[in-house]
């Protein structure tokens, strides 16, 4: 079925939907004329031909965000004779009765940009939804390529026009669909960490999805269904200026809470694993809630005061202000008692509000001693009120007697909690009751009804969230060790040392070490130190592993530390032991913290230091070869006790040592910290356990699997490293096959003479999945000895640099022929074949792109290259051009980095100072050389020609009159000239593209298509 046909069907099945179809809306002027009526007739007005034209230069905005907004106000305009019009864009007190029009192979040009769009959804004239359609077979990414290039375009419709109100875009093969929010460029590009839009997929309320594109039209388009997603469930993020859509099950999860309600069908919970994005869906239920008029007040309760803050500033982060701080308990209740709507949604923590219910408290007792109204008391005009409480994490604060102080004081109350791991009646613990043991009731008992579920098994098949690998440690020469007992302290550090580099991608990433008490955690901070001085002392140039330390520390009345470890019981404990030891401990600890990384933190601010380590694991970026320029700030390592095994994201986070016993929901949300998605070089959370709890994990992974408990393990769990081994083989030697079939031997050299694209193509799809397969296995801890014998085998590590390469270049050359091709239509037939072969290619290069090498890393190598003997050297002219060929980061300058590498004569030292001043003398006599050898080709002058190209990229414009005036002197005909135009241009948008260093030059995308 071809792209025409697909198109049709579509608009087809949208009149079934009652969309009218306006085949005469083709170009800007009728797209605005059309909007005209539409506005006119909703506003009741008639503009003249001047105010129409201002209402246009006032609403059309190149900001995604002030747009977005404007389409949800009520705005305002002077007319001509000064009297003010309230307006609005379409009808925002009742979205499903605004007019649903749909137009195809609209045309915008503007000034220097000639873009057509394939399938466009108008509310009330705006365009709202736009459709990108590819053939079968065609991945649909390549349509979210094809978006994001026309977005980059400086001249494009969606800044100039009334597309810049587009709120949603959609593409689909007919078989794959996906959506994805409009936003500005910076929030909105695939870039080369392969940091991706969030794209996401429709799905029912079992999280069946919905992809093929008939099914997918009747689910998410008919009108008021659509009109509700844009006006309900997309968020304007007001701190980051973007706009965040919401997942299907987020929506569902809403939906549910909101009709709970209206219909006051009592309680319910929601089961939504760690990172699905839980706050953002209790933010819209409680936005939706504060709309409300029934419900007087909905409070958001968390049971840690960190949390409090992380939810407080999310909040804020969607909508600024939204939420106040409450300082105290007494801040609480005066926010509870108030009418202000502003105090409708209110962020609190259990402990804050137990404590104003607690007639035993000592701020109850002391204001009944003093004759004052007690915070009881004064709460008391809200017994009768309908309120609703939303719990964070319920799992872990819902099981005490606060839960039943809430709901006998509020007894029209209705509560909601949002959980990651419920508690079961497997998981449910026990205690001790006058006597008798009496099992705590689990998440059903407590919230009664359970909303459709979205497991951690929905979200590893989702790619939401990453798969785990585990490897159990063996000391050596013995067998694991006894399930929940501990090894000797120097064996894990001995360890963790050993395997670290190679399960964070060579530092990469970075790791938390749960530790079982305060004790232990202060006994390895300090291990950690003496081991690695040991290290340094035998060995110059071992470079430590950066190791902090965080654990609460005795509360000594500190009402926020007492509040902290509420949720903290290990340290709680602990705590009560020897408190001044542990104080001395942290306070060292704290000290070399503030020498590491130059802070002034104290034990007396805690919760200062707690901040700042969290914003450093999540702030990761530079490996420690990059110490001091530019990984100064990072830490490899966190020993913890309780904290952050817990309500904390990392996406740089992707380890996790354990010595410290787990189970059921505290294993599954400890193990959670490590498998939030990044890109391909983070495959898998890794979990490397001193305790020998294999069968704890296969417990954890059964009770929290939901449906699909008989298949679980195979989805959480990445393959163990003999099965992936196989893998590895069997795509080397399906590589070999694909090679000798085309005459050539298995060998990296004899890439470069296959013949055609589609041969091209072909290598680079097999060569992806191998390195796909060494990336999962370089992070693995668990290989043997004989195993990596095998891998080196299967793969010699010179042949894999070699053919990564080849891969590099010849991913390069078919990526241009892709990124061409689509904003063309104009591939022959004969042609075409091959062309979608090049079109279905997914480009990772992110996979080729070394932790420990970069600029600084290659220029000090070309410096010790270049001190070499002649006759004594180390590393070899080609062994330094494959490794720069190898890595993807240096992909924008291949070929001068390494011509320039060919022109240095060894026992000549260099300064890396020296050689980075040669290399950008070298760069620019080459462009100049360049430049002189295409204005020879095309009998221009090298400064006419050097001119216009500086002009260019002066302003990132190009326009067809700076062409016209170079053209001039060579007194063209029309055809000719425009033949020459063609040719130059073929010629210089390499160049042109090179020079710009990644940057978008307006109307250079248009003129090649």
């Amino acid at each position: 079925m071809t792209e025409q046909q697909i198109e049709q069907g579509l608009i087809g099945e949208l009149t079934d939907l009652k969309y009218t179809y306006r085949d005469d809306i083709r170009d800007r002027a009728t797209l605005e004329s059309n909007f005209r009526e539409h506005f006119q007739a909703l506003n009741r007005v008639q503009l003249t031909d001047g105010e129409f034209k201002r209402l246009l230069d006032e609403i059309i905005s190149p900001d995604v965000f002030t747009a977005a907004t404007m389409l949800r106000e009520i705005n305002d305009f002077t007319r001509d004779d000064g009297t003010p019009l309230n307006y609005t864009l379409v009808n925002i007190k009742d979205w499903c009765k605004n007019t649903f029009e749909v137009v195809n192979q609209l045309r915008i040009n503007t000034d220097n940009s000639f873009q057509r769009y394939d399938v466009m959804l108008l509310i009330n004239g705006i365009p709202v939804v736009q459709i990108e359609l590819k053939t079968l077979g065609i991945s649909p990414r390549r349509a979210m390529q094809q978006i994001v290039d026309y977005k980059k375009d400086p001249g494009n419709g969606y800044t100039k026009t009334l597309l810049c109100f587009v709120q949603l875009f959609i593409v689909s093969n007919q078989t794959e669909t996906y959506y994805f929010a409009n936003n500005n460029d910076r929030h909105f590009a695939f870039d080369a960490d392969e940091s991706f839009l969030p794209i996401y997929q429709h799905a029912d309320e079992d999280n069946n999805k919905i992809t093929h594109l008939s099914d997918f039209a009747e689910s998410f388009l008919p009108k008021c269904t659509l009109a509700t997603t844009i006006n309900r469930y997309m968020v304007l993020v007001a701190s980051e200026r973007k706009m965040l859509m919401m997942r299907p099950y987020q929506i569902y999860a809403v939906k549910n809470i909101d009709q709970s309600i209206r219909e006051n069908r009592g309680n319910g919970y929601v089961w939504h694993t760690t990172g699905s994005g839980k706050t953002l869906t209790s933010f819209k239920a409680s936005t939706l809630l504060k709309l409300n008029p029934d419900i007087h007040k909905c409070l958001f309760v968390v049971d840690r005061k960190d949390l409090d803050r992380q939810t407080r500033e999310e909040f804020n982060r969607f909508q600024e202000g939204c939420v106040e701080e409450n300082t105290n308990t007494a801040a609480l209740v005066r926010r509870l008692i108030s009418d202000d709507y502003a105090d409708k949604v209110i962020v609190t923590t259990i402990q804050k509000l137990g404590l104003a219910l607690d007639e035993t408290s000592k701020y109850n007792k002391s204001d009944k001693k003093n004759g004052k109204a007690t915070f009881k008391e004064r709460l008391e005009p809200l017994r009768d009120k309908r309120m609703a409480f939303i719990f964070d994490e319920c799992h872990r604060s819902q099981f005490g007697q606060t839960h039943q102080t809430i709901k006998n004081f509020f007894p029209k109350a209705q509560l909601f909690g949002f959980t990651g791991t419920p508690i079961f009646p497997e998981n449910a613990t026990t205690r001790q009751i006058d006597g008798n043991i009496q099992t705590l009731r689990t998440t059903k008992d407590l919230f009664q009804n359970e909303f459709p579920a979205y497991t951690i098994t929905n979200a590893i098949e989702d790619k939401n969230v990453l798969r785990f690998h585990v490897d159990y440690f063996k000391p050596d020469g013995e067998n694991l060790p006894k399930p929940g007992t501990p090894v000797a302290k120097r064996a894990v550090i001995d360890a963790i040392l050993a395997k670290h580099d190679a399960a964070t991608g060579e530092r990469r990433f970075n790791a938390i070490f749960a530790t079982a008490s305060i004790n232990d955690a202060i006994e390895y901070y300090e291990l950690f130190k003496q081991i690695q001085a040991e290290h340094q002392a035998a060995d110059t140039d071992y470079v430590p592993v950066r190791v902090a330390a965080v654990f609460s520390p005795p509360a000594e009345g500190n009402p926020d530390v007492k509040q902290l470890q509420e949720d903290l019981p290990q340290e709680l404990e602990d705590n009560q032991q020897e408190p001044e030891k542990k104080k001395e401990a942290l306070k060292a600890i704290i000290a070399d913290y503030n020498a590491s990384y130059g802070t002034n933190h104290s034990i007396g601010e805690f919760d200062a230091y707690y901040q700042d380590v969290q914003q450093r694991i999540k702030d990761q970026k530079f490996p420690n070869r990059d110490l001091p320029k530019k990984g100064a700030e990072k830490i490899d390592i966190t020993i913890v006790v309780d904290m952050l095994l817990t309500g904390f994201d990392s996406k740089y986070l992707n380890t996790l040592y354990v010595d410290k016993n787990l189970r059921y929901h505290g294993l599954i949300q400890a193990f959670s910290r490590t498998n939030r998605v990044l890109n391909s070089a983070k495959p898998y959370g890794h979990i490397l356990d001193f305790r020998g709890q294999r069968d704890r994990v296969d417990e954890a992974i059964r009770l929290f699997s939901g449906a699909r408990a008989e298949q679980a393990r195979e989805i959480w769990l990445v393959d163990e490293a003999p099965v992936v081994i196989e893998q590895l083989k069997a795509a080397k030697q399906e590589l070999d096959d694909f090679l000798q079939s085309q005459g050539l031997d298995p060998r990296p050299e004899a890439v470069p003479n296959l013949k055609g694209d589609e041969a091209r193509a072909a290598f680079v799809k097999q060569f992806k999945e191998i390195q796909r397969l060494t990336t999962q296995l370089d992070q693995y801890t668990d290989l043997t000895e004989e195993q990596r014998k095998e891998i080196e085998q299967a793969l010699p590590k010179d042949d894999a640099r070699a053919f990564r390469g080849v891969y590099l270049e010849t991913a390069k050359r078919l990526k241009a022929r892709q990124d061409k091709a689509g904003g063309s239509a104009t591939v022959g037939d004969s042609d075409r074949a091959t062309q979608d072969v090049i079109d279905q290619l997914d480009f990772e290069f992110v996979l080729f792109a070394s932790a420990d090498i970069d600029y600084d890393y290659i220029m000090s190598l070309i410096s010790r290259f270049s001190g070499q003997a002649p006759g004594q050297q180390e590393m070899k002219r080609e062994e330094l051009v494959r490794l720069i060929r190898s890595d993807a980061k240096f992909m924008g300058e291949l070929d001068e980095i390494t011509e320039y590498v060919r022109t240095l004569e060894t026992g000549k030292p260099l300064t890396e100072e020296d050689v980075r001043v040669g290399y950008q003398i070298f760069k620019g006599e080459r462009h100049a050389s360049e430049l002189a050898a295409i204005a020879h080709k095309h009998g221009l002058t090298n400064e006419a020609l050097q001119t216009f190209v500086d002009a260019i990229l002066d302003r990132m414009i190009f326009d067809g009159e700076q062409l016209t005036d170079l053209l001039e002197p060579l007194d063209l005909g029309w055809r000719e000239r425009r033949e020459k135009e063609l040719a130059l241009m073929d010629d210089l948008v390499p160049l042109l593209k090179k020079r710009a260093d990644g940057r978008a030059i307006s109307g250079l995308n248009a003129y090649e298509q």
